[in-house]
């Protein structure tokens, strides 16, 4: 499973890309700040050096199980020699490598680990290698708040399973058409809504026509964590026949309540 983006260094996009679960970055775009015009030549140039062998095959030690040590032996030996040259696909093709791979087509260049990828624009630049990784490090951590906000909207989402099977079993009637029912389902979710957000979902949409999907789906971590226990709190005071007024005051209060914990929030308001 590939994933791909791109990071603006000095002016230069450098695309990146995560392949089973190692984190590559474009050597390609990276010359291009030594020679715009034949980036691949400024790739080889480094690759048919003696230390830039010896720190590849010590990396394809480490990591690579695979790597195929007899034919690198020789590689190493003919290695800084006027008459040695080497290029990426070369370098895949002889030791079965996986710190460095190539990629054809639009957006193709040759991709390295991070590590070899950073050790290339040093060679490169020592000022442009701090500023590849300040900008490659900045990447992850938003790659980061993204995943732990898509694990808290799953959750959520898990969670309101239990809430509606609650509400399905106390407060919809034996004799009710879908349609009816999907209303009861939607005002309890807005009981859940006007705890912690202050709003129904109607309101959020009349007062963001341009956004694309629901309230939820724009709410924070933190937002995300205090409504996942809030369904299962209120799943528990359905199931307890508490009335939906009496339900919507305490589950504000908790919200409140919660927020304050997660986030010091002193913008919310007891609902009255």
């Amino acid at each position: 499973m590939k994933k791909e983006n791109e990071i603006t260094v000095k002016d230069f996009q450098i695309k990146t890309m995560t392949k089973n679960g190692i984190d590559y970055i474009c050597i390609t775009d990276i010359a291009r700040q030594k020679n715009a015009q034949e980036p691949k030549d400024v790739v080889k140039n480094w690759m048919r050096q003696k230390n830039t062998l010896e720190y590849l095959g010590l990396w394809e030690r480490l990591y690579n199980p695979l790597f195929k040590g007899v034919e690198f032996a020789p590689l190493l030996a003919q290695a800084g020699s006027n008459s040695f040259t080497m290029s990426p696909s070369r370098w895949v093709e002889l030791t079965g490598s996986i710190g460095i791979l190539t990629k054809n087509g639009v957006g193709g260049g040759t991709f390295a680990q991070r590590d070899i990828a950073f050790k290339f624009a040093n060679w490169i630049s020592v000022e442009f290698e701090l500023y590849l990784v300040r900008e490659f490090q900045r990447l992850k951590a938003e790659e980061q708040k993204q995943l732990g906000w898509t694990a808290k909207r799953e959750l959520s989402k898990i969670n309101y399973r239990i809430h509606t099977d609650a509400i399905q079993h106390n407060l919809i009637p034996q004799e009710v058409t879908p349609m009816q029912a999907g209303l009861i389902y939607a005002e309890e979710a807005d009981v859940l809504n006007v705890a912690l957000f202050g709003m129904t979902a109607k309101q959020w949409r009349d007062t963001n026509p341009n956004l694309i999907g629901n309230i939820r789906d724009y709410a924070t971590i933190n937002e995300l964590i205090c409504l996942s226990n809030m369904e299962s709190i209120n799943s528990v005071l359905i199931n307890d026949g508490v009335p939906q007024s009496e339900r919507l005051i305490k589950l504000n209060q908790i919200a409140i309540q919660q927020m304050l914990i997660l986030q010091g929030d002193n913008n919310r308001h007891l609902l009255k």
